[in-house]
């Protein structure tokens, strides 16, 4: 790998501000892509699934717990392997219990999924040392419904929003080569009883999920960050900094 060119201050300063400028403009489409993705329809799930957890069966609206919003980790866990994918593990093993405390604090529940059983699951995550929520699809059609396990002997082949068709037309016949799992992260909203998925993000778009910010970027109420002000602040002082405690 070579390194960056040396150079003077005041040139690399030039640099720099040319480089901003091309960041705000990257901060601006991704404000405006954000806004576009919280006014995304939704569409309500009426299938029943039934998932394995650590505790024994649960439904979709389980794993909400109290929260109005639910974050999904799709993970590559074959029913077949005894490890699960190891970019989805690199992922998983950043998450830190602040994370998951922040995204609470934003009513927003955070789990993993996989298709293998719960008890390679429970296995793996006990040598990894994790103790977030993970939940089992197996034997349902969870993975398949949401394009995250590719069999097409079992459904029709759908990869990030392409057909069989559009993915030959894009090159991507890899995809067709047989059974796959992959990565993926989706969102749901609860209301009442009612549960609608309003986003997914498959392959790359997983990678660019980081802190609570970025995960809450992506559903459908977002950074849910429009308090009042406290009584008694003056006109001119700064904003209130967001409370992520508990």
């Amino acid at each position: 790998m070579s390194l960056p060119a040396v150079t003077s201050r005041q040139e690399w300063l030039a640099a720099r501000k040319e480089l901003l400028v091309r960041e705000k403009e990257l901060t601006k489409l991704h404000d405006a892509l954000n806004t576009s993705r919280r006014q995304l329809p939704m569409v309500r799930i009426d299938k029943e699934y039934v998932f394995e957890g650590p505790d024994g069966k649960a439904s979709l609206t389980d794993m909400f717990g109290p929260n109005g919003q639910l974050v999904l980790q799709h993970v590559m866990f074959d029913p077949a392997w005894d490890d699960a994918c190891p970019s989805c593990s690199a992922g998983l093993d950043e998450l830190s219990q602040g994370l998951l405390r922040n995204l609470r604090a934003r009513d927003t529940a955070f789990a993993a999924l996989a298709r293998a059983p719960q008890a390679k699951i429970a296995a793996y995550k006990a040598r990894k040392g994790w103790d977030f929520a993970w939940y089992s699809s197996f034997g349902s059609d969870f993975n398949y419904d949401f394009h995250v396990s590719i069999d097409a002997s079992v459904a029709p082949v759908m990869f990030n929003y392409r057909d069989e068709a559009e993915l030959k037309e894009a090159g991507l016949t890899w995809i067709l080569d047989g059974a796959s799992e992959q990565p993926g992260v989706s969102c749901f909203l609860r209301d009442g009883d009612a549960v609608f998925h309003t986003y997914s993000t498959f392959g790359r778009g997983t990678e660019q999920l980081g802190g609570a910010y970025s995960i809450l970027d992506i559903t459908a109420l977002g950074r849910q960050e429009e308090w009042e002000e406290p009584k008694g602040r003056a006109a001119n002082a700064r904003p209130a900094i967001p409370d992520f405690s508990e």
